[in-house]
């Protein structure tokens, strides 16, 4: 397939385009610095040109999306993605249930320095949750979140909180690249959110 990986150059996309590029999939690597990541082709688009994105996802089989929320225009960005055949967008822990009715963001002491990050990424989920043309699907990934082993051994879950026998809820960059691109190859979760963890 062909995959355009927008936010390219940041930690998750950096993943992403390793995992695909393991799998044999041709890369299309976005990002505003027009950065080299792995072997596809780089390309310099920034999110507010619409014409530019569009050029930039053209033949695209999949597009994924791994940028910050803060600050960001969602319906601009899900405008100049019309064209997109298939959206993957990389979302965050905080909209997760961890009891009935309530997400991990309103919890007692949740910091107010993540969810500076964290509410823009849960209204923007709510937006796409209403799209009915784009063919998306959001990937939250477990609390702790950051550089690990690709181990290819995790679970998958739908709008609840996964946390791991040891009560620790985490997911590395890498295996979390794993279960996006098993979802672009074979499709489970078209128009919902889900998310992966130990």
């Amino acid at each position: 397939m062909k995959i355009a990986v927008i936010g390219a150059t940041g930690n998750v996309g950096q993943r992403i385009v390793a995992e695909a590029e393991r799998r044999g999939h041709e890369i299309v690597a976005i990002s505003r610095s027009g950065g080299a990541v792995g072997n596809g082709r780089a390309v310099q688009a920034d999110l507010t040109d619409k014409a530019g994105i569009a050029a930039a996802i053209e033949g695209a089989d999949a597009v994924v999306l791994s940028v910050k929320f803060q600050g960001l225009d969602v319906e601009g960005l899900l405008d100049a993605l019309e064209d997109a055949r298939r959206l993957l967008i990389v979302g965050g822990a905080a909209s997760l249930y961890v009891a009935p009715g309530l997400q991990l963001i309103d919890t007692e002491g949740f910091p107010d320095f993540i969810k500076v990050e964290a509410e823009p990424a849960r209204r923007a989920l709510a937006r796409i949750r209403q799209e009915t043309t784009l063919d998306w699907t959001f990937l939250s990934p477990s609390v702790f979140f950051g550089p690990g082993e690709r181990t290819g051994t995790f679970r998958l879950g739908k709008d609840e909180l996964l946390t791991a026998a040891d009560g620790k809820s985490h997911i590395s960059y890498e295996d979390y690249a794993v279960a996006l691109l098993d979802e672009i190859e074979e499709p489970h979760h078209r128009g919902q959110r889900f998310t992966v963890g130990y």
